[in-house]
């Protein structure tokens, strides 16, 4: 890449631009405009019921905005992982993370450097309609995977997020040129819930009594040791990322007042009576200061159980975390307990158009651990689906999408503490499935449609940016000092 004196640039306003479908930023590009405008709805909620803002102009960055940024004449050739051969560190023949400098980094198998590029959900539909386009487009389910991985490659993606079709994926590793990494969600709170009972289904997630979890029943660490037995299937398998242990669990800033809250009988009801009688308070005297105490607890306890049992099993692959989705994030305290058990924290972060500074700093700051953004996305209007489904924003085009996936991964590229995302999600959702997640009903969610054919306007941006991921570093890393 060419070295350029970069200057101070003042965000400009942008009020001329049209508020309709947005130009080629080519077209609109000045040398001093930082951004463009995509037009956007944010999700609402009133009364429990969804519902979406009117459409509204956000400030969006583009790979073409950047400020002496020279794209490369030729993408560098990468390891088998996706990792960038020029740069390399001790190889464990697992992945791992690294710090260097300012600056943290995955580590794939062989050493190099590496930044995570997943896709969720990477799996064949359910429905009668996805299944025969499975036949008609692939002639197999074979066929599919193998297909798939190649496309996915093709456009910069290097890993398999949640809820995909591991099994498939380690059965086309062992014939691919070079494998396709993975993780596994083991759900071990969510799996025990059913198993014990008083668990029910929340769009997305797994609801639980009083947003109380079940981490202080005596059971618990035994049902975990018995789940993280599974893990020997695959702990010497280099192609496996991660390893995550729950999704989206609520852990709440009110966890103390939620667990009193619970029948006397609960384990956990019991033990939050006795953590207020350590404390020597009572209800009446509960303050904020000891409600983010409580939470840390919370956490302190599941990590360490969950964690244990997964080292024990697997010690060569990186626990990343149970997906926070909520408050817990921005909590200290919480993250500081959470930060001793785990190697990558990862977050589903939605609601932001682009990713907060501010609250990315924090969390490695206080966990002392990178991380990885686990759920974003877009839905496009044009798609022709309602859309009224899922946590997303929605936008006019599949166009809007992909420029909404430059500008937020430019962000997280920027951090420094960011080694990785897993955009949600490889298909869009089908209306006529049935028995599926209520967040999953309706929406335009997928890089690909319900035939299995790509959304080629947004896909073309995600792989303008995941192909060049490594000299967008290098530029941010020249440009920040």
């Amino acid at each position: 890449m060419k070295k350029k004196l970069i200057g101070f640039l003042i965000l400009i306003s942008l009020a001329e631009i049209s508020t309709g479908q947005i130009k080629d930023p080519r077209e609109q590009k000045s040398p001093k405009q930082k951004y463009i405008q995509v037009e956007a709805q944010r999700r609402l909620y009133n009364g429990g019921n969804v519902k979406y803002a009117t459409y509204e102009p956000f400030e969006t960055r583009t790979i073409e905005l950047l400020a002496g940024y020279t794209p490369p004449k030729k993408l560098p050739a990468l390891s088998k992982y996706g990792g960038l051969p020029e740069h390399r560190v001790e190889a464990t023949g697992f992945f791992h993370v690294t710090k260097i400098g300012d600056r943290w980094w995955g580590v794939d198998p062989e050493g190099y450097l590496y930044i995570n590029v997943a896709l969720n959900s990477i799996s064949m539909g359910k429905s009668d309609r996805n299944q025969k386009a499975v036949e008609t487009k692939f002639g197999s389910s074979e066929k599919w995977i193998s297909q798939t991985i190649e496309i996915l490659e093709e456009n910069g993606f290097n890993c398999a997020g949640s809820w995909s079709d591991a099994e498939a994926i380690i059965s086309a590793n062992k014939t691919a040129k070079h494998p396709f990494a993975y993780t596994i969600n083991w759900n071990f709170m969510s799996t025990y819930g059913k198993e014990r009972g008083g668990t029910y289904q929340q769009p997305g997630h797994t609801g639980y009594p009083n947003d109380a979890i079940f981490v202080f029943d005596p059971e618990f660490e035994t049902f975990c040791d018995r789940q993280a037995k599974k893990l020997l299937a695959t702990k010497d398998d280099p192609n496996l990322f991660g390893h995550f242990s729950d999704n989206e669990m609520p852990f709440k800033s009110k966890s103390l007042d939620n667990f009193l809250a619970l029948p006397e009988s609960e384990p956990g009801h019991k033990a939050s009576v006795k953590w207020m009688q350590e404390q020597g308070i009572s209800k009446e005297q509960i303050t904020d200061k000891h409600r983010e105490a409580f939470m840390a607890l919370v956490g302190e306890k599941y990590f360490s159980v969950v964690s244990k049992a997964i080292k024990k099993y697997d010690p060569n692959h990186m626990y990343i975390g149970a997906r926070f989705y909520s408050e817990e994030k921005n909590h200290a305290e919480f993250m500081i307990a959470a930060g001793k058990y785990l190697d990558i924290i990862s977050n589903n972060y939605y609601n932001y158009w682009t990713p907060d500074s501010t609250q990315m700093a924090n969390w490695t700051a206080w966990t002392g651990k990178p991380f990885i953004v686990t759920e974003y996305y877009t839905k496009g209007e044009d798609s022709g689906m309602p859309n009224q489904s899922g946590a997303g924003w929605i936008v006019r085009t599949q166009r809007d999408r992909g420029l909404f996936y430059q500008n937020y991964n430019l962000a997280l590229l920027e951090s420094k503490n960011c080694v990785g995302w897993h955009y949600f999600k490889y298909q869009d959702n089908d209306p006529t499935a049935k028995g599926v997640d209520p967040s999953n009903i309706d929406a335009n969610k997928g890089i690909v449609n319900n035939d299995y054919e790509l959304w080629t306007p947004m896909t073309t941006l995600m792989k303008e940016l995941n192909t060049q991921v490594y000299s967008l570093i290098n530029y941010f890393d020249k440009t920040k000092k």
